[in-house]
């Protein structure tokens, strides 16, 4: 049974799991633990932290995936680094990080709290309603056990959140015509994406892609001559984001109204705390 939900209830519930996921790719326990797997380039690490439920794969299924990495950066350690480390020990160590970060980050009292029992629940029963078509990252993530830990149930299943709404993401990207670097440059313009030192540095694109992707973008109308989006900009991000609520619907809706409210009041109280942590660097988002 389905409830309808108030407007963008799904999306300020995914705001609120998904950068608890996020913490992994910033924490120093998951280069630890990399590097006792003998990997060891940052970028390695965290494309194969990523990529690992997908299996030994290689550049071009991640460059699929993935969507805004160059391929030219995949392909300097895909599908090398699966000759280092297995996917599967990827996996552990990933789970591991997240054990291990997230105790860090909250605290023994929140990780074992009723609380985050009752989250991990709540985040788990929406999963339920995720569809696999067309859904590479959810779907293959949905293959791996589900924890036995609270703290890792709910961690496993914001994750499984997150790829479900990136992937359908994916698809509304391409229904408006927005390539990988267009779409970094016209997030980072509204504000709330990674700054641009930050996307040049994790994606592998060139100073020159971005400053080539914005011409484009001002030749379509979509920023203007300073970098800003003009009203047919935000408008089309606006676009975007409700396309990628309609194509993530489902979970919510079947978790209902006071499920989502209930779970999105949790994962920003953990976010928060998380965060007072220190969990992401204090530059990471911005226009400059």
């Amino acid at each position: 049974m389905t409830t309808a939900l108030p407007p963008r209830a799904g999306r300020r519930c995914h705001n609120a799991l998904n950068p608890l996921h996020s913490t992994l790719y910033f924490s120093p326990d998951l280069d630890r633990e990399f590097t006792g797997l003998g990997i060891e380039d940052p970028a390695a690490v965290r494309l194969a932290a990523r990529s690992a439920p997908l299996g030994a794969v290689g550049a071009g299924t991640v460059a699929a995936t993935f969507y805004n990495y160059n391929v030219e950066l995949l392909a300097k350690h895909l599908p090398a680094v699966w000759e280092t480390a297995a996917p599967e020990a990827v996996l552990a160590a990933r789970l591991r990080t997240a054990d291990t970060t997230l105790r860090r980050l909250l605290g023994e009292e929140t990780v074992t709290s009723p609380e985050m029992a009752e989250a991990a629940e709540l985040a788990l029963r929406a999963t339920q309603a995720c569809t696999r078509h067309a859904r590479p990252l959810y779907s293959a993530n949905a293959d791996l056990p589900v924890p036995d830990e609270a703290h890792l149930k709910y961690w496993h299943a914001a994750t499984l959140l997150r790829e479900h709404r990136g992937d359908g993401h994916l698809a509304a990207l391409l229904s408006l015509d927005l390539d990988p670097v267009e779409a970094l440059v016209s997030h980072t313009a509204t504000g709330k994406g990674m700054a641009p030192r930050w996307v040049l540095g994790s994606r592998g694109w060139r100073r020159a892609d971005w400053e080539a992707a914005a011409e484009r973008l001002r030749d379509r109308g979509v920023l203007d001559a300073e970098g800003e989006l003009t009203p047919a900009g935000t408008d089309l991000r606006a676009e975007l984001e409700e396309m990628t609520d309609r194509l993530d619907r489902a979970p919510y809706e079947h978790l209902g109204a006071a499920g989502v409210e209930r779970l999105t009041e949790l994962g920003r109280r953990f976010l928060f705390a998380a965060a007072g942590a220190g969990a992401f660097p204090q530059d990471l988002t911005g226009k400059g």
